[in-house]
């Protein structure tokens, strides 16, 4: 074993000690950032960087099992994506479709699509619709694979589902008016009935959360990484969780 390894493992190991008797986040929220660059530096195509971005959530999803971590929320595709050129949209549908087909089959984790699924092609929309039935039952880490996902577009469905309910009680604009507040808009989001994200961490280094969570992530803590995904290692989540674990929340006080 090279001497880096050695003392990589001693520092992840210490700061998984760290970690013990900490606050760690219920729920984490990741924007998978990064795959395309990680691809222009190795010289290579857009869809082999996805392919390593790919590869590298069901390593993710082993740290959350391992550090407790209930729900995990990974933002693979947003609706602004699906404006993509063909030519690099399709490989990173097929890709995407091959990746949440591979987590369910392993029996797991619970798959819950969130997105737009409407704008989203039949056979990727199917194959999403498909691991969300075969996982039902699991016990595992709930995990929310965000496709077609956009925090403005969220927030606009959670409305229109909930005009409709009531339009279909036979509920007034007026009434409607006079009894909303923001518990049932939460309830008609994707992510209707889960926590929160404590957590939310973007690699790459940009330091934007591009309409992610939008409405969920009112009072979360923010970590930004400079690794791009396909690089993003362990000690980089232990980090966060270290990061999250020395923070005071105020919940936007």
């Amino acid at each position: 074993m090279a001497l880096r390894d050695l003392v990589y493992g001693a520092y992840e190991r210490r700061l998984t000690k760290s970690l013990q008797g900490q606050e760690r986040p219920r729920h984490v929220g990741v924007i998978l950032d990064g795959n395309r660059r990680w691809a222009a530096d190795q010289g290579s195509s857009a869809a082999s960087g996805h392919r390593a971005g790919a590869a590298k959530i069901e390593e993710f999803l082993g740290w959350c099992e391992d550090l407790d971590v209930e729900v995990a929320t990974l933002w693979l595709l947003s609706t602004d994506n699906l404006a993509r050129p063909e030519v690099e949209l399709g490989p990173l549908l097929g890709i995407i479709e091959d990746t949440v087909r591979q987590l369910a089959a392993r029996g797991r984790w619970r798959i819950n699509p969130v997105g737009a699924l409407d704008l989203l092609p039949d056979n990727t929309a199917r194959v999403l619709k498909d691991a969300a039935d075969q996982t039902a039952e699991c016990e595992g880490l709930l995990v929310n694979i965000a496709v077609g996902y956009g925090g403005r577009r969220e927030v606009v469905d959670a409305v229109r589902a909930l005009l409709q309910k009531h339009s279909a009680q036979g509920t007034s604009l007026e009434d409607l008016a006079a009894l909303l507040d923001v518990e049932h808009i939460a309830e008609h989001l994707y992510t209707s009935g889960q926590p929160d994200p404590e957590l939310v961490i973007r690699t790459s280094g940009e330091q934007r959360l591009s309409g992610f969570l939008l409405w969920q992530s009112a009072h979360s803590e923010f970590y930004f990484c400079e690794a791009y995904w396909p690089n993003f290692r362990r000690v980089d989540f232990l980090r966060a969780l270290r990061s999250y674990a020395a923070r005071q929340r105020r919940f936007g006080a």
